[in-house]
């Protein structure tokens, strides 16, 4: 048993080295570019420790052959087992030091990991070959050579272990068998938390280079392959000649001509977004839901302009991210905040405040790997994010401290935080297990009833929120933004297939707010995605709105009124004449309300907006 355990750790603790020094070679490589950013010499050596989680957990995934090979050693000591451990290494090494190599090629131009898209490059070798300059091209692959000699005969000289016989070989299988997989399975996800480990977990600077070393390379490459198997070459959902879908999707977002309503008393105001974690419209007193759930909200509307008819593209917060931050749409089979290579491109609205001379936090109770948001939101500039390793005195439930303490910690910094700024907050507490620091305030709603106290309990920390920020200088030249990430199965039971499971809040609000303005409904039809569309013309940014063309002004009476709403691998689409779902795969409609004499048109602007919103993803 031990002579196994040894082998085996030998073999971690090779792949663990292994990729440090793949990580050295990347630092080395790129140290004009380290230079040229000012990244001092502990700032690059922290990558190391904060790669380290990825590369155990890539290590694990590489030991499953080597840890079935030694199951067998236990009852058939043969040479063989010890060429087949030895060839299955070199390969890996071999492949592992090429993706490695051609990151150091592709950073220059793409300024990223190795990604699915780049495996397209591979069909034509020679034209690699011929758009690289030629001393460059012959320094990576001295690089490579190198990689894959040194690094394959320290394997082979110290960590190498020849078979042996194993006595006692029955009860040695047992219990090899029972212990190491929940130690490999542990290692592969990255430890205990509920959350299996990804890219995330590496990201710790403002300066990215780093956080690409830090980022496992082969990881990397797997996740980007998984979330686009199938979609190398084809865009799953081509209903029509691309052309023809793009003009279908011009004209639907077609302007007549621009009215906005200008109801802010000032511009360039402070703006806080406040992101609610599953927020169902069915929460809401206004958007038809019961009364007593969100009575704070329910005071806010008197403050500000309602959106009435909003829903969400997609039903995950990761999605919600890029919905609400970047105006870009949810989309099925994946999603662009797990995928750096792609919201690397996505122009979002942090960015534009950062262009305008503000300051920037964020601010979460949990987990900010979860759906790889953390990397996405590091890639969003802010200037500070907190998440729960930065609350270490807070009370916590099960997923990460409670919302009151995250709002007052967002309450106490902006008192020191220099205007103009734009602060987020998400909010946490609505997520199951629903375990907030209250006693239950509402009897009904049966298997829904702690979903429901948990939104009365974060309406109150809301409430509270305000209460005190009312208070505060800043308050007066804040604009307050509550809008859902997505919504969530309720008390109306609504089918998951239908528009009204999907409907969300959206609610602007604040002293900035003209008097004639507070309390306004807007019934306009419209999505989260709209956000930024509908509020940077409002602070001054309407030369901004271009550069989000996914994103519509609803403020606008002449704004072309539909929602788009996605799932695993089809579309709702919701027009005023009626809505549609529609499943990709099975060419399926779960209903489609639309009338007779407008169906054709309507159902192909809906397919027409997945198509070219998909293309938009692949070409990212």
């Amino acid at each position: 048993m031990l002579t196994l355990l040894k082998s085996l750790i030998k073999q971690l603790v090779f792949w663990v080295l292994f990729f440090a020094f793949i990580r050295i070679i990347y630092l080395l490589y790129n140290f004009s570019e380290l230079k040229n950013q000012e990244v001092g010499f502990i700032e690059a050596l922290l990558s190391f420790w904060y790669g380290l989680k990825l590369d155990v957990a890539t290590s694990c995934y590489l030991l499953i052959l080597p840890f079935l090979l030694l199951l067998v050693q236990t009852f058939y000591a043969k040479p063989i087992l010890g060429l087949i451990n030895k060839t299955y290494t070199g390969i890996i090494i071999f492949f592992y030091g090429l993706l490695a190599t051609a990151e150091l090629g592709i950073y220059e131009e793409w300024k990223t990991k190795l990604h699915y898209k780049a495996l397209m490059y591979l069909k034509n070798p020679s034209e690699i070959y011929d758009s690289a300059e030629t001393d460059k091209f012959f320094v990576l692959l001295f690089i490579f050579i190198f990689i894959f000699l040194f690094l394959f005969w320290v394997y082979r000289k110290f960590f190498f272990s020849r078979v042996v016989p194993v006595k006692h070989h029955a009860v040695n299988l047992v219990l090899f068998f029972i212990l190491i997989p929940p130690f490999l399975v542990l290692g592969m996800r990255g430890g205990l938390q509920q959350i299996p480990i990804n890219q995330s977990q590496s990201y710790y600077s403002k300066k990215n280079i780093l956080n690409l070393a830090a980022v496992n390379s082969g990881f990397n490459l797997y996740i980007s392959i998984v979330e686009n198997a199938g979609n190398f070459d084809k865009n799953p959902f081509l209903y029509y000649p691309q052309s023809e879908a793009e003009k279908v999707v011009q004209e639907i977002y077609k302007l007549p001509k621009d009215t906005t309503y200008q109801i802010l008393n000032t511009e360039n105001p402070n703006v806080v977004l406040i992101m609610l974690e599953s927020w169902s419209a069915t929460l809401i007193e206004s958007l038809g839901g019961e009364a007593g759930i969100t009575p704070r909200f329910h005071e806010l509307e008197k403050e500000g302009v309602l959106f009435t008819n909003i829903y969400s593209p997609g039903s995950r917060s990761e999605q919600g991210m890029s919905s609400i931050l970047g105006g870009f749409p949810s989309h099925p089979i994946s999603s662009i905040t797990v995928q750096p290579d792609k919201f690397a491109k996505l122009r979002c609205m942090t960015h534009v405040f950062k262009e305008n001379n503000y300051n920037t936090s964020f601010y979460f109770g949990g987990q900010l790997i979860y759906g790889n948001i953390k990397s996405f939101m590091m890639h969003n500039g802010f200037d500070k994010i907190d998440e729960v390793y930065d609350f270490p005195d807070a009370p916590k439930g099960k997923l990460g401290v409670h919302d009151e303490f995250v709002f007052e910690r967002q309450l106490d910094e902006l008192a020191l935080e220099q205007e103009p700024f734009f602060s987020m907050i998400f909010t946490s507490s609505t997520h199951s297990p629903f375990d907030m620091p209250m006693e239950k305030k509402i009897e009904w709603g049966d298997d829904l009833n702690m979903y429901l106290n948990s939104a009365y309990y974060t309406d109150q920390s809301l409430g509270d929120f305000i209460d005190q920020a009312k208070k505060q200088n800043w308050y007066k030249n804040t604009l307050f933004i509550a809008i859902a990430d997505h919504s969530h199965h309720s008390y109306t039971h609504d089918p998951y297939h239908s528009k009204e499971y999907h409907q969300i809040p959206f609610l602007i609000f604040g002293d900035v707010i003209k008097d004639e303005y507070k309390g306004l409904k807007i019934n306009k039809l419209g999505s989260q995605t709209d956000l930024i569309g509908t509020v940077f013309p409002q602070i001054g940014f309407s030369n901004y709105t271009s550069e989000f063309p996914w994103s519509k002004n609803l403020l606008n009476p002449y704004v072309p009124e539909f929602a788009y709403i996605c799932f695993e691998e089809g579309i709702g689409w919701v027009r005023p004449v009626g809505d549609f779902f529609y499943e990709n795969p099975i060419d399926y409609y779960y209903y489609n309300n639309v009338p007779e004499i407008y169906r054709d048109s309507i159902v192909k602007e809906g397919k027409s907006f997945l198509q070219c919103l998909f293309q938009s993803y692949m070409d990212y």
